[in-house]
C-alpha cells in the first residue's frame, strides 16, 4: 500500500510559480514510477508530467512543456512538480500518482494508475 499526500497549492497570478509535492509513504519511491496529473472543473482529468524511477526519463505534457519540471528525491520519498509561467488554463486540482507501469504514463492512461493521493488546488488568476 502506498500512500501519496500533496502540498504546495494555492492562489498565484499568471506568470508566477509554484512548487508542488507529493509525499509518499508505505513502501519506497523507487518501487514505483511517480507522476502528476490535474482535473479542472468540468473536464476530465489529464497526464501532467512522469519521471522514472531514477529520475533519468520524464515525459510532459505539450501543455505544460517547457514551463513545468518534475523531479524527484528518492531519500526523501518526495516528487516535485516545479511550475513556472503559470496560466489561467493551468487552473486544476493536481493530482500525485503512483504506478508500476511506465507505460501507462506514456500513454496517458489515469485509470490505470495504482495510487493516487487526495489532490492539491491550484489557482491561477488573470
Amino acid at each position: 500500500q502506498v500512500q501519496l499526500v500533496e502540498s504546495g497549492g494555492g492562489l498565484v497570478q499568471a506568470g508566477g510559480s509554484l512548487r508542488l509535492s507529493c509525499a509518499a509513504s508505505g513502501r519506497t519511491l523507487s518501487s514505483y514510477y511517480m507522476g502528476w496529473f490535474r482535473q479542472a472543473p468540468g473536464k476530465e482529468r489529464e497526464f501532467v508530467a512522469a519521471i522514472t524511477r531514477s529520475g533519468g526519463t520524464t515525459d510532459y505534457a505539450d501543455s505544460v512543456k517547457g514551463r513545468f519540471t518534475i523531479s524527484t528525491d528518492n531519500a526523501k520519498n518526495v516528487v516535485y512538480l516545479q511550475m513556472n509561467s503559470l496560466k489561467p488554463e493551468d487552473s486544476a486540482v493536481y493530482y500525485c500518482t503512483a504506478d508500476e507501469n511506465y507505460r501507462d504514463y506514456k500513454l496517458r492512461r489515469p485509470n490505470a494508475m495504482d495510487y493516487w493521493g487526495k489532490g492539491t488546488l491550484v489557482t491561477v488568476s488573470s
